[in-house]
């Protein structure tokens, strides 16, 4: 069985960053948890993991914000299975604790972005009943 745990120490997090440089390959170890330190000092991002038997099987980065536009949101940052791990139920697992986090929190909203080459990932977040509402535009500044 396995537990949902939040990250706080520096030993946590670090020990999720093998899962975590799964989905984001360009972060180093090196930079990787003053990253995460300085978004939970600025961002109220959180860090949360699936853990079987010490390991990190799936991890979720996440915050809760508020915009004209979608009012008081749950935005999920990271999402990941380790791969070695999938069709295990972790992703379910976590899927619906970080439901839960949004609902507690008062979130009117569930969102996420992914992307397009993640095909799996999608066919997971459509059986989770989310619907796709928009493009994610994005250009580089110099």
């Amino acid at each position: 069985m396995s537990d949902i745990v939040k990250l706080t120490t520096d030993e946590q997090i670090l020990g999720a960053f093998p899962l975590i440089q799964q989905l984001r390959p360009h972060l180093t170890k090196e930079d990787y948890l003053a990253k995460v330190k300085r978004m939970q000092a600025q961002h109220g991002y959180a860090l949360v993991a699936a853990i079987v038997d010490g390991e990190a099987k799936s991890a979720a980065g996440y915050r809760i914000n508020e915009s004209l536009a979608w009012g008081k949101y749950f935005y999920v940052d990271d999402l990941i299975t380790d791969a070695g791990s999938r069709s295990n139920g972790y992703a379910k697992l976590l899927f619906d604790w970080l439901e839960a986090e949004a609902a507690a929190n008062g979130c009117e909203q569930f969102h996420l972005d992914s992307g397009v080459q993640r095909h799996d990932a999608h066919r997971f977040y459509l059986n989770k009943r989310m619907d796709i509402v928009a493009y994610h535009f994005y250009k580089p500044l110099p």
